[in-house]
């Protein structure tokens, strides 16, 4: 279906594409598997049309070809559903999915309605074509992207990190919607960061690392272990090990707490817990259930509408956020750190200061400091394993792991009471998650107390000493995560009584 001949692809000095050679077969789905920063995405939008490769050639059903623009590329029949999805959400379902495609002064959007029903009745991609994009779960606005390709005849569809930001429910139905694809004729690639899923579903793996092609086998012919050491060159620890805890005084209070979302509705109902010094609780739950409301509110960046959270025995939740930070130092890694955790138009030295750019050593007499923030962002690199060739390179430039470490070298500055973690993994390769791990453990180890917050039902139990399940914006119960089970916990996450459980 697809050859791939020594491309090769440049961003002034660094090269993100060395002279890659690779193989797709007719009606398979191939995974290309690789560190973050591996070149993974870069070779996938050149394949889209979005990039433009220095060298090399690019042949599709062994036909030379060239891809100057995303067009070409929906002609030639190659479709991308992105990380980040490509919707317009104040648009309906049916709209995105015509946009840029039906060139028509007389839109007949009945009609297109049907078309696009039918379309997804034949796929098992269910989706009302009148709904709303931005009132859709993750998952569904997933089978929009997918839709989208198929209405444009794709038959090379290019799915990049596609279950990031998914439940396991939805990884489940988007596996059988990829393996019905592949039977009728289709052709995957899957880019991703989860072995297991390459395992499972994959029929061949190409690994990159650091550009260059490292190796391509079939999956049966390989373990997940050994998958991993390709990736990082080096033996990975997928088995988390962890220190017993020791916890000590209590450092968050949380009485009655109701929070509510965006839209004014209740997404925090009644909840309560504390949080002890050198200990990780968990929040684990299906995604949506209040998670990012209470954290939110717990960083002091949303209003509680009832209830009392303490800090270090101080009531903080009338306290204007600036004045009981500047007591109590406390890291929150939010959920997307390209919206939410950096500005991606600034530099990593600039990032690295954004909540101490007006204080000392940064901020002298109303000046920043340019030698004192260059330092502090070549330190913060060298510790944090950022790989960057300078602080000045722009946070938008770098790959999802290299600008999740970032978030994490400024919000672990300065040793903070207490952290907040909102899916620090999400998206990220095993490498980079390991050493997110590490990080967050070492904190618990120094006395850190620590919210861990995700949907990787797995993770958060192999990284927690207490494991709280949350429902419709209640914990249902609090566990120890080491007795828990991930049966026992997926029963109380869609809303089971432990009783039932047992």
């Amino acid at each position: 279906m697809l050859h791939l001949e020594a491309i090769t692809k440049r961003f002034g000095t660094f090269v993100a594409n060395d002279n890659i050679s690779l193989n797709v077969a007719a009606g398979s789905i191939h995974a290309l598997l690789g560190e973050n920063g591996a070149g993974k995405t870069t070779l996938m939008n050149i394949l889209c049309g979005l990039y433009k490769p220095d060298s090399g050639k690019i042949y599709l059903q062994n036909k030379p070809i060239q891809i100057p623009s995303p067009s070409a590329a929906i002609e030639l029949g190659i479709g991308m559903i992105h990380q980040h999805f490509m919707l317009v959400p104040q648009l309906s379902v049916t709209e995105n999915i015509i946009l840029g495609n039906d060139f028509s002064f007389c839109l007949n959007l009945r009609s297109k309605q049907q078309e696009i029903a039918a379309l997804s009745q034949a796929y098992g991609l269910e989706v009302d074509p009148s709904a709303k994009v931005g009132d859709l779960p993750v998952g569904t606005q997933q089978r929009v992207e997918i839709l989208k390709v198929l209405y444009r005849k794709a038959q090379l569809l290019i799915l990049d990190e596609p279950t990031a930001v998914l439940t396991p429910s939805e990884i489940k139905s988007l596996f059988k919607i990829l393996r019905q694809l592949k039977a009728e004729g289709h052709t995957i690639i899957f880019i991703t960061h989860k072995l297991d899923e390459v395992m499972s579903l994959c029929d061949d793996v190409t690994v990159l690392r650091r550009g260059q092609v490292i190796s391509t086998t079939a999956t049966p012919d390989i373990t997940a272990q050994k998958l991993a050491e390709l990736m990082v060159g080096r033996a990975v620890t997928l088995q988390l090990n962890k220190s017993q805890p020791a916890a000590g005084k209590v450092v968050l209070n949380v009485e009655n707490l109701n929070v509510n979302d965006d839209r004014g509705f209740t997404a925090v109902q009644n909840l309560s817990f504390q949080l002890c010094a050198g200990e990780i609780l968990g929040v684990a739950g299906v995604d949506g259930n209040g998670q990012r409301e209470l954290a939110d509110a717990v960083a002091g960046l949303r209003t509680v509408t009832a209830g009392k959270i303490q800090l270090c025995g101080e009531d903080v939740t009338q306290v204007p956020t600036q004045r009981w930070r500047k007591k109590f130092k406390v890291g929150y890694i939010p959920e997307d750190r390209q919206k939410m955790g950096l500005v991606l138009g600034f530099s990593i030295a600039k990032n690295l200061i954004l909540k101490t750019f007006n204080r000392l050593p940064f901020c002298r007499n109303f000046f920043l400091q340019q030698d004192a923030i260059q330092n502090h962002a070549t330190a913060s690199i060298q510790n944090f394993d950022i790989r960057v060739s300078h602080p000045d390179v722009k946070a938008g430039q770098l790959s999802g792991g290299n600008q999740q470490k970032i978030v994490l070298a400024r919000e672990l500055a300065g040793e903070p009471v207490l952290i907040v973690a909102m899916q620090p993994t999400r998206g990220l390769d095993v490498g980079a998650t390991e050493a997110v791990q590490q990080r967050l453990l070492a904190e618990r180890d120094r006395g850190a107390a620590i919210l861990y917050i995700s949907t990787e039902l797995e993770e958060v139990m192999a990284m927690s000493d207490r494991l709280a399940v949350i429902y419709e914006g209640e914990f249902v119960e609090i566990l120890d995560a080491a007795t828990a089970t991930v049966e026992q916990v997926g029963f109380l996450m869609a809303g089971g009584q432990l009783q039932q459980a047992c």
